[in-house]
């Protein structure tokens, strides 16, 4: 257990209403640790990301977590010890110690574990999945690690999905992934589907998966959580899919990385009741 205060932040764009803090604080309260927790944005300090992941190194950070967009960037300043997470190609915890920077990410434990939540030992069977950025890697992985029989990927930049197809290959798993060229094209027989992009956060109006292909699938989930109800999620309910909400992901790769960062478990129940309670008296 760490002495002392413990200092912990998060370097992404668009992080305002990020619940990040909340939750760390949190739970360093329930495992009677004074934890502080700072968002850092690059462009609001005036600085690149390379210059304010130099100054948490330097200044006394326990630990960081990375977002959009910044999640693979980080990679070449970290060593990663999981063969996993390497192949995946993006961090989204950091820990500093006398060795120097260590990568994990805890989007794709997460993932994995907001699903089994949600769904128990059911497999994901085909899914098809818009984004093939940093979460998307996780995701997939995670895909993977759940049984998931068949993955097809659109992303309206297609170079960022031929390193997730590499990654996977490279990694010998046994799932079978191909890039499609339009979003309709990847839902066709998909039993699930997932958005992977900005699409639907604060700032990024929209849905990256049309209403009109909504409907014959068994679940979705959204990885985006600022809002919760996403018009991508809301349109997912109205058909009648079972849905993750993007929440579960923070919630659970939050956990994942107070994990990593006290080397304690916190108490999952008590968490999500300190943290509605906080909502709640903010509503």
């Amino acid at each position: 257990m760490p002495s002392g205060a413990v200092r912990l932040g998060l370097i992404g764009d668009n992080i305002a209403r990020s619940q990040s803090p909340r939750l760390h604080e949190l739970a360093g309260r329930l495992c009677g640790l004074e934890v502080t927790y700072e968002r850092l944005v690059p462009a609001d300090m005036g600085r690149s990301f390379e210059a304010v992941f130099e100054i948490c190194r330097g200044e006394g950070f326990l630990g960081i977590n990375i977002t959009y967009p910044y999640k693979e960037k980080v990679t070449n300043y970290l060593t990663v010890p999981d063969r996993a997470i390497a192949a995946i190609g993006a961090c989204n915890t950091v820990l500093f110690g006398k060795g120097g920077p260590t990568g994990y990410n805890t989007d794709y434990t997460g993932f994995m574990a907001a699903f089994r939540a949600a769904f128990g030992n059911a497999p994901p069977g085909k899914v098809a999945m818009a984004g093939g950025g940093g979460v998307g890697k996780a995701v997939a992985f995670g895909l993977a690690g759940l049984g998931c029989q068949e993955l097809v990927v659109y992303d309206t930049s297609p170079e960022r999905v031929t390193p997730l197809l590499d990654a996977l290959g490279q990694a010998g798993l046994s799932l079978e992934v191909r890039m499609a060229s339009s979003i309709e094209e990847a839902a066709e027989e998909a039993d699930g589907l997932v958005n992977c992009t900005p699409l639907g956060m604060v700032g990024y109006p929209g849905s990256a998966i049309p209403a009109s292909i909504i409907g014959k699938q068994r679940w979705a989930f959204d990885a985006v959580y600022t809002p919760v109800d996403t018009e991508f999620l809301n349109e997912c309910r109205r058909a009648g899919l079972e849905v993750v909400s993007g929440y579960e992901l923070f919630f659970h790769q939050g956990v994942d990385a107070f994990r990593l960062f006290t080397g304690i478990e916190v108490d999952t129940a008590k968490l999500r009741r300190e943290l509605r309670r906080c909502e709640e008296m903010e509503a």
